[in-house]
């Protein structure tokens, strides 16, 4: 199941990363139809994306490995929720470390291609709105700074990545506290810890 911003826990934030391109590299549409045929590929490293088969179209999930802060590892997954020929939309599902989408678009103005990542979200639960605030914003800024930095080196050019951010709505929504027994986190977290004792348990008996 997804979760829309609303059914978040913490405050809620809209951020815009922007990475401006020289048309007569690239034009938008082209840009667009790059991203979503190579979107893991410019991942930052330690991080996996794990296509739908049939590619990036709505109604397709995608898997993720994530490193969040303190190299903790996180598994979970998006939903595609639009995708046309100038931009595509990922909706995070119940667990996730964020309520909320995050918008790729490109567009053209004069001489100049923009190349934009926009997130709207609220971290789930508490656990996941302490992390946002002991380092996981930074974290999250630079997840897709660089994730802007590897489409412009793809491009061929220097990148200039713009980043702005607006906290939309400053309280917490203490009612969706409970979104924390869906954490993917905790899930992720257990079934790391159960490993070792799991293969003990398949080891043949003598």
């Amino acid at each position: 199941m997804t979760a829309a911003p609303i059914q978040g826990f913490g405050k809620m934030w809209q951020k815009t990363y922007q990475l401006r391109l020289p048309r007569d590299a690239v034009t938008a549409k082209d840009l667009v139809s790059t991203w979503k045929d190579r979107f893991s590929d410019f991942w930052p490293a330690g991080n996996r994306f794990y296509a739908p088969l049939t590619g990036i179209a709505p109604g397709e999930v995608a898997l993720l490995d994530l490193t969040v802060a303190g190299g903790m590892p996180l598994s979970t997954g998006v939903m595609v929720l639009y995708a046309d020929e100038q931009s595509f939309t990922l909706m995070t599902p119940q667990g996730h470390m964020f309520a909320g989408w995050i918008t790729f678009s490109a567009s053209e103005a004069g001489d100049v291609t923009v190349a934009q990542v926009q997130v709207l979200m609220r971290a789930s639960d508490p656990i996941f709105e302490l992390g946002l605030v002991l380092g996981g914003h930074r974290q999250e800024d630079r997840f897709w700074r660089d994730t802007l930095r590897s489409l412009a080196a793809y491009v061929g050019v220097e990148p200039d990545v713009s980043i702005q951010v607006v906290c939309v709505d400053k309280r917490r929504q203490w009612r969706r506290w409970t979104n924390v027994w869906q954490s993917s986190a905790l899930r992720t977290t257990g079934y790391v810890l159960v490993a070792p004792l799991r293969r003990v348990a398949q080891r043949p008996h003598p």
